[in-house]
């Protein structure tokens, strides 16, 4: 019996003992002098819908501030010029490669002129790059009941008869129900404002296409300037990445930590492009992107100018109907949520 007590007892200091290693550890992660993990935690949480109580249960609104101010996106003060934008019709021109990434963009799959999607790979990096040939056929369309609900991307994509669909603009959520019926800012389809609303806090500004099939991102326009230039489908979001084939000064991590994202931006050339990345898959080791990294991908794949999109939960990309990416809510679950407005392409 005594031996046996003997043996209860070097468990339970063992236990002891390991569970104080594991609460030193996780306190020196949180409070010691490598801010790397601290500067993830809180830029992660912050930019959540619904859990932000993983910073604040830790650090002071103080804390947070100065860490968030570390970390941010420091957007050009330069407007997009349009005029820089020229379109090339590659299937009649001698084709120069500029770089790999170049090369995949404007190698076409046999049988499909209108759009190619392209694996997005690297080290904690999951995603899927959609270059979009023929600008035209990039459309803003909104949920079935926007203004009240939202609706699931899948859903748009198939009531839309679209063969490339993601997710757009944020959406105000006052009572934390995530139904995505209320978008955030100016919301304009086919040339029709739909929506004028509260501006999403992410910087950026209105992002849309001319009626020359042009995009243009821009930090003041109002919705009925936007309206009055012809401005033909346009959501708000940010922050804008890259404006004129310069990158947005990115302090830190950019203040987003890791997550699921999605972005759109246009090339020099008039090819569109669509990025989501994936987040939330611990099991994999796929955390997700942050803006360093969406910006890092975007330049190398050409683009010359891009914004951020609404991310996290809603990020998505339909592709024939069926959802390609990976996406994890904030409950750990294999699914996305309703949301206000998608960018779709279309036959």
């Amino acid at each position: 019996m005594k031996k046996q007590m003997s043996k209860a007892k070097i468990f339970c200091l063992s236990f002891f003992y390991s569970g104080l290693m594991g609460i030193s550890m996780f306190a020196l992660l949180l409070y010691g002098p490598y801010s790397g993990f601290r500067n993830w935690l809180v830029t992660t949480a912050m930019t959540t819908m619904n859990h932000k109580y993983l910073a604040t249960s830790f650090y002071t609104n103080e804390t947070i501030q100065k860490i968030l101010d570390q970390n941010q996106v420091i957007e050009s003060e330069e407007k997009v010029d349009l005029s820089l934008i020229e379109f090339k019709d590659y299937d009649h021109t001698m084709v120069t490669y500029k770089n790999k990434y170049d090369k995949e963009i404007l190698t076409k799959e046999e049988g499909n002129d209108l759009y190619k999607v392209i694996p997005i790979e690297g080290d904690g990096l999951r995603g899927y790059l959609v270059a979009i040939y023929d600008p035209s056929k990039v459309k803003l369309v909104p949920s079935k009941h926007m203004g009240t609900d939202g609706e699931m991307l899948t859903s748009i994509a198939q009531r839309e008869n679209a063969v490339v669909a993601m997710n757009a603009s944020g959406f105000l959520d006052p009572e934390y129900q995530s139904n995505g019926g209320i978008p955030h800012g100016i919301v304009i389809s086919d040339g029709k404002l739909l929506a004028n609303n509260q501006k999403a806090p992410f910087g950026g500004g209105l992002v849309g296409f001319t009626k020359d099939n042009k995009l243009i991102l821009d930090r003041s326009m109002t919705a009925q300037e936007a309206l009055n230039q012809g401005i033909r489908d346009a959501v708000e979001f940010g922050p804008f990445l890259i404006v004129n084939g310069e990158a947005s000064f990115i302090r830190g991590n950019g203040g987003w930590g890791d997550a699921p994202r999605s972005a759109i931006a246009q090339r020099k050339d008039g090819i569109v492009l669509f990025l989501v990345m994936d987040g939330r898959d611990y099991v994999h080791g796929i955390l997700g992107a942050d803006m360093v990294d969406m910006t890092e991908i975007l330049m190398n794949y050409g683009a010359y100018n891009a914004v951020n999109l609404d991310g996290g939960t809603s990020s998505g990309l339909v592709v024939n109907h069926e959802l390609i990416n990976h996406p994890v809510n904030g409950s750990g679950k294999n699914k996305t949520r309703k949301i206000p407005n998608a960018w779709i392409v279309t036959k």
